[in-house]
């Protein structure tokens, strides 16, 4: 068992539980805390077996707290804008439309690859190109298959529709993957290069 992992599991549980005592949307807390749940099965997983890279678990990490967050405010109502302003942002640079689960989407892509290229570097030993561009598809079929994940909730469900923060943009899906592709296309080229020049 490694004590910083599982420290970090225990702030992510905390976070968790601090979200659930007095949710914002308590219609929408078990739905959207599916999530985290997800995300820490392979971090409490890898806090017992330790064989994660740590730059790759604390990158896991600080993308599941950013889903929690999400799912504090059901992403649509991040108060992200009131903390940028406290902290000198000038009120109107975000825009109209919140944008927090477009930097979760990034994040998807950005940093959840590190882990992603540790288990495919696992597949395919001693093919770091393989596992580089296997770790890339997978971030864009999981990308692709959580918009469809969306979508069916949307159609089936009534509260679909602040779950997925569309907030009225037919073109929400796209962008999200389209975001998520850049992310994950930017920590592929870290990591080509990395590889390339054997940087530790």
């Amino acid at each position: 068992m490694n004590k910083i992992k599982t420290a970090l599991v225990l702030v992510i549980l905390v976070a968790t539980g601090i979200t659930c005592i007095k949710p914002n949307y308590p219609q929408q807390i078990f739905l959207q805390h599916i999530g985290t749940l997800l995300l820490l099965i392979p971090l409490v997983y890898d806090a017992l077996k330790n064989r994660m890279p740590m730059s790759a678990f604390v990158a896991m990490t600080l993308f599941t707290l950013l889903h929690v967050v999400g799912a504090n405010w059901i992403y649509s109502y991040v108060p992200y804008r009131e903390w940028s302003i406290n902290l000198g942002v000038p009120k109107d640079y975000w825009g109209a439309r919140n944008q927090y689960d477009r930097l979760v989407h990034f994040s998807f892509g950005f940093l959840l690859f590190p882990c992603l290229v540790h288990k495919c570097r696992r597949w395919v030993e001693g093919k770091p190109m393989i596992a580089i561009i296997m770790a890339w598809s997978l971030v864009q079929v999981g990308s692709m298959i959580y918009e469809i994940f969306e979508w069916q909730l949307t159609v089936w469900s009534e509260q679909g529709g602040d779950y997925n923060g569309q907030q009225g943009d037919i073109w929400d899906a796209q962008k999200d993957m389209m975001l998520a592709m850049v992310g994950s296309t930017l920590m592929a080229m870290f990591y080509v290069i990395k590889s390339k020049y054997r940087v530790s």
